[in-house]
């Protein structure tokens, strides 16, 4: 179906566009367009590891706290549990991570790292790293000061 626009449907279409974006509008799209980058670059990044950014955060919260159950990576990553079941699946086929049941309750599950991904923790770092350092390519150590300032006021933190 074509649509043809008419003079008047192009003013009025104009005179509705006036003044409905305005500069915090534009600004909270920005925000919004960062951690689009971010995934996109990171996913791109440690793809040839098998991972994607959600295990990549779960390995994460797993090395800093082994041992955590399912229930509690799903609410760390803000997951729903049967998401946070099919991450860990997929880490598991890579042998990278364990399930372990819980003492006391065969029904939780505790995850565990294995030596496979130990060895490869300081890849990932590196890679990590280069995601960080090309976003941040030109900004300031100053600018990042502000900028985390900024958000963490709007956060509360």
């Amino acid at each position: 179906m074509v649509t043809i626009m008419t003079t008047e449907t192009a003013i009025m279409s104009a005179n509705a566009q006036d003044g409905f974006l305005n500069e915090t509008d534009e600004f909270a799209f920005l925000l919004e367009e960062v951690p689009r980058v971010l995934r996109k670059t990171f996913d791109e990044s440690i793809a040839q590891f098998g991972l994607s950014r959600t295990q990549w955060r779960t390995l994460a919260y797993l090395i800093k706290t082994e041992g955590m159950t399912q229930t509690e990576l799903a609410n760390c990553l803000e997951l729903e549990r049967a998401t946070i079941g099919l991450t860990i699946d997929h880490l598991e086929k890579l042998r990278f991570v364990e399930r372990r049941s819980a003492e006391g309750d065969r029904r939780v599950w505790r995850i565990f790292l294995r030596p496979k991904v130990i060895d490869i923790i300081p890849q990932l770092r590196k890679e990590a790293n280069a995601v960080y350092k090309k976003m941040f390519k030109g900004v300031s150590n100053a600018d990042v000061a502000i900028i985390r300032t900024a958000m963490e006021k709007w956060l509360g933190i």
